[in-house]
């Protein structure tokens, strides 16, 4: 029988009243498949995911495909949000055996584990017919299978395996200018980001480039940034009626969306519009991250102050039938009700228009012309048409409201939930709302509240009151950098405290002394089949490259040598293989902080708070910020206070200067000029 209705998981739940008899991952699940030795259905997939729904209205809800599946197989539903791990590891094999991979996920394994086949989306027929073959085989032709799932458990474990043999030629033909040519040959001029389609938004690729840009003064990479920032606000990609940002666009423009909303995309686009404001301080950006934030604290912040993660692709339409998109899209005759006689100085804004019009009538909102030239054309001023715009958008927002909103995912993850945290410090830092620094406060208690154990480890989830699922090492690496920056933003020094006994829990449980990385589970925990380290920066940055610069930013506030020592080891081995910087952009953050560029500033002073949030309004991602407004026993800080003085001390390559009095001239020194 089905037993999803016992899980948590919106996901699972989702899948709760299918015919297929669906199983949650568990030891009572696998060992069913040993005593009955029956190959096992493996299905990954997210509450969000849009092909997700479509396998399973054509397939799981179907009974003709339910009796096979029931009759041969033992069929197990896995969230990939709450177990990555499983997600991670039987991705490899679909991406062995398919050269490709995606959601929804679909396996199929022997009664140990093992995987012999797989792939994404598969139509009914194609799904039944595959599934068929696969029982006959299994009935008849058992040792193929067997030394083919022992080949491909194999590349699996491959896989995983980090190669830590140094080839000093590689590290000596190390060259971040050469990588950064050559990834210009991929940039999309025109509309920015990458010139190829699906178009997702990669925020940590754009924090390395305006980071590697600002330090090199490299005008044309700066200017590359801007250029996809603002396109990525004006597409459909960004919600702007209420805020927010789906999962990619699936053009080149970043008009139409695959129209989910991620807590984890967000919180990092926060983060890189507000640094992006620091630097220029564009008034676009400023609006993204306000509708953002208001987006987010409106539909996902909870009583207890935890985020929730997700907001379905589909929607009920007029019909009552869930469709993609169906909350989002216009079609002309609803806007011409709802605007009226400026339809047409709207449909100039928004493209209303051929370049606006996506499918079936619909339009999707996007902007191609800065509003300035359409005041102009239209021989008005620029306040009038942000003022118009801005009106209209309250109606659409209105009108939105009474359709039937996208499903909600209603868990809380403590890794999504810490990167929402440094968004709203980075917003808070950016443009200086008090009321992000108080949700962010609040939000940083529930993460201590809920997620950490009395042993001093983390949960990975929380719904319902109900913590559950040990932590990964994504939740260690996102919720240390988010206490790490939480300190810097209020010069608390417990949060600092806080994230440094997660680190040294990490090297305790997670760090691998063989490979000089960090395991993705435990070493507490049971293994899956292979051991999965998490290098590669994708859509989040890789949890070890994430643990690499928080070991970094920690070694000089504690001055740890051991910590800055394993984070070079990390970096130097990452370097070695780096050929496409865009899957290691993290890593190549990482190595700047490294470089001789970098500067320590203590602030010692009664009013060093005020002073610390100050020059946090600054861009400048090569000086690593502490302050103390009393005596304070942090290394960096230890004996560096004074009664009633104010003491700034820079420090450069292990070595400091004397100590500055003058505010102004560090400010003009470091900060202004």
């Amino acid at each position: 029988m089905n037993v999803l209705h016992l899980e948590t998981s919106p996901y699972l739940l989702q899948h709760a009243n299918n015919p297929v008899h669906w199983k949650g991952w568990n030891s009572k699940s696998l060992q069913q498949a040993i005593t009955k030795n029956k190959l096992i259905i493996v299905s990954v997939g997210y509450s969000a995911c849009h092909w997700c729904h479509v396998m399973e209205h054509e397939s799981f809800e179907d009974e003709e495909v339910a009796k096979i599946m029931n009759y041969s197989f033992i069929n197990i539903k896995v969230d990939r949000e709450e177990r990555p791990d499983i997600d991670a590891v039987y991705m490899k094999a679909v991406q062995l055996m398919t050269s490709r991979g995606g959601w929804p996920m679909n396996v199929v394994c022997l009664p140990d584990g093992r995987p012999i086949w797989g792939g994404t989306y598969f139509p009914k027929k194609d799904w039944m017919h595959y599934l068929d073959q696969l029982q006959n085989l299994f009935e008849n032709d058992l040792n193929k299978l067997e030394e083919y799932a022992n080949k491909l458990t194999d590349g699996i474990k491959m896989l995983s395996i980090v190669q830590t043999e140094e080839n000093k030629e590689e590290k000596n033909n190390f060259s971040l200018d050469n990588l950064i040519k050559k990834w210009q040959k991929s940039f999309d001029l025109e509309f920015g980001g990458m010139a190829r389609a699906p178009k997702f938004m990669m925020p940590n690729n754009y924090e390395f480039l305006l980071h590697y840009g600002y330090i090199n003064k490299q005008q044309e990479l700066l200017n590359f940034v801007d250029l996809t920032l603002k396109k990525m606000a004006f597409g459909g990609l960004f919600d702007v009626i209420d805020g927010g940002f789906s999962r990619y666009s699936v053009d080149l423009k970043w008009h139409v969306p695959h129209f989910e909303k991620m807590l984890y995309d967000n919180g990092q686009l926060v983060s890189l519009y507000s640094n992006a404001y620091k630097h220029n301080k564009n008034w676009l950006y400023k609006e993204v991250i306000q509708k953002s934030l208001k987006f987010i604290t409106q539909e996902w912040l909870t009583d207890e102050y935890g985020f929730y993660s997700a907001l379905d692709a589909d929607s009920l339409n007029k019909s009552g039938k869930l469709e993609e998109g169906a909350f989002y899209v216009w079609q002309k005759e609803e806007l011409e009700f709802i605007i009226q006689e400026e339809l047409d100085l709207f449909s100039q804004v928004f493209n209303i228009n051929e370049f606006g019009f996506w499918e079936h009538n619909n339009y999707v909102l996007i902007q191609s012309e800065d509003l300035e030239i359409i005041a102009s054309k239209n021989k008005i001023t620029l306040e009038e048409l942000q003022a118009k715009k801005q009106s209209w958008e309250i109606k659409l927002y209105q009108h939105r409201e009474k359709r039937k909103k996208p499903r909600l995912d209603n868990k809380l993850l403590c890794s999504w939930n810490a990167i929402m945290l440094k968004g709203f410090l980075d917003a808070h830092q950016a443009i200086k709302e008090d009321d992000y620094l108080k949700i962010a406060l609040k939000n940083a208690d529930f993460i201590v509240e809920k997620y950490i154990k009395k042993d001093g480890s983390l949960w990975h989830s929380y719904k319902n009151g109900i913590s559950s699922i040990s932590g990964f090492l994504e939740d260690y690496a996102f919720t240390i950098e988010s206490f790490i920056v939480l300190y810097q933003t209020t010069l608390d020094e417990n949060w600092l405290q806080v994230a440094k006994k997660l680190t040294d829990y990490c090297l305790e449980y997670f760090y691998d002394s063989d490979t000089k990385f960090f395991r993705f589970t435990s070493k507490n925990e049971e293994e899956l089949i292979a051991i999965h380290f998490e290098i590669e920066d994708n859509v989040i940055p890789a949890s070890n490259s994430v643990m690499a610069k928080n070991l970094f930013i920690l070694s000089n506030y504690f001055f740890a040598n051991n910590y800055r020592e394993i984070s070079a080891t990390m970096l130097q081995i990452t370097l070695s293989k780096v050929d496409y910087p865009s899957a290691f952009s993290n890593w190549l953050q990482l190595h700047l902080l490294f470089s001789e560029n970098q500067i320590e500033l203590a602030v010692c002073s009664s009013n060093a708070k005020e002073m610390i949030s100050e020059l946090n309004g600054y861009y400048r991602p090569n000086i690593l910020l502490a302050g103390c407004e009393k005596k304070s026993e942090l290394p960096i800080l230890k004996d560096r206070f004074k009664e009633n003085q104010t003491l700034f001390y820079e420090c450069k390559n292990q070595t400091c200067r004397i100590p500055e009095i003058d505010f102004q001239k560090i400010k003009n020194d470091l900060f202004v000029n």
